[in-house]
């Protein structure tokens, strides 16, 4: 059976049923990513989107408290930097959160799962692209990794779930990447990014309109900002908005 088609079908079948299906549409809507990274608030901002964990979600985060996330993957090089803002304080930068994400390889295969129908190969036994961090005074987080690659039925995405310093959870959401010519995710998967390993190019490719969790983000709050080149690396700044 494949990905989509699992997706389509809901995880019952595996006897999964607590994991929402990634079709799941987001709970809230969201605000305005404003990329600052400042400490102040503006006082006035919304709760980003909800979204399901997925098939895929970290089993013990706990256990995987690190900024370099890469463990044995290759790919163009990436930093991935996020900030958590409180929308009840103003919407000033929350220090002392945890953030844990998780994402796809270049071949669109994630760690700690696999073996079964909808995903053959099997990395059970591997953590790799899966991290926790602690957010700072800026409300930033930094994780170091490889560019995630797609697979089918999904746009490019990372996972992200925010707890607060008790460890109560606050928000599981989703991050977006920009798309079109000359966009981070057009040039690695040309021809450009082949000698890195992305072999799939864009054939097949599901985009933000289309991906069954992405389409509805009418105001692009789940829409991140990627700099850089394939070359020197690719960063990716992004701010989520909870309600602690």
């Amino acid at each position: 059976m494949e990905r989509k088609h699992f997706l389509r079908n809901g995880l019952a079948a595996l006897g999964m049923v607590a994991v929402a299906p990634l079709a799941c549409k987001k709970d809230t809507s969201g605000s305005t990513d404003d990329g600052s990274g400042s400490g102040s608030g503006s006082g006035s901002c919304t709760v980003s989107p909800s979204e399901t964990e997925g098939p895929f979600p970290t089993k013990s985060p706990s256990s995987l408290v690190r900024s370099d996330i890469k463990g044995d993957r290759t790919g163009v090089a990436f930093t991935a930097k996020i900030y958590i803002k409180n929308k009840n304080n103003s919407c000033a930068a929350l220090s002392g959160a945890l953030v844990d994400i998780w994402h796809c390889d270049k071949d669109g295969y994630y760690s700690e799962y696999g073996g079964t129908s909808m995903q053959t190969v099997d990395y059970t036994a591997v953590h790799f692209l899966r991290g926790r961090q602690t957010t700072d005074t800026d409300g930033l987080v930094t994780f170091t990794s490889i560019f995630p690659g797609w697979y089918q039925s999904r746009a490019t995405h990372i996972h992200v779930h925010i707890y607060n310093a008790a460890g109560t959870s606050l928000l599981v959401t989703q991050i977006a990447f920009p798309e079109g010519s000359g966009s981070a995710v057009a040039t690695v998967n040309s021809s450009a990014g082949t000698s890195y390993g992305y072999t799939k190019g864009m054939t097949g490719y599901t985009y933000n309109a289309s991906d069954n969790v992405f389409s509805d983000d009418s105001a692009g709050a789940e829409l991140s900002t990627v700099t850089g080149s394939i070359s020197g690396g690719y960063t990716l700044t992004h701010t989520i908005y909870v309600a602690a």
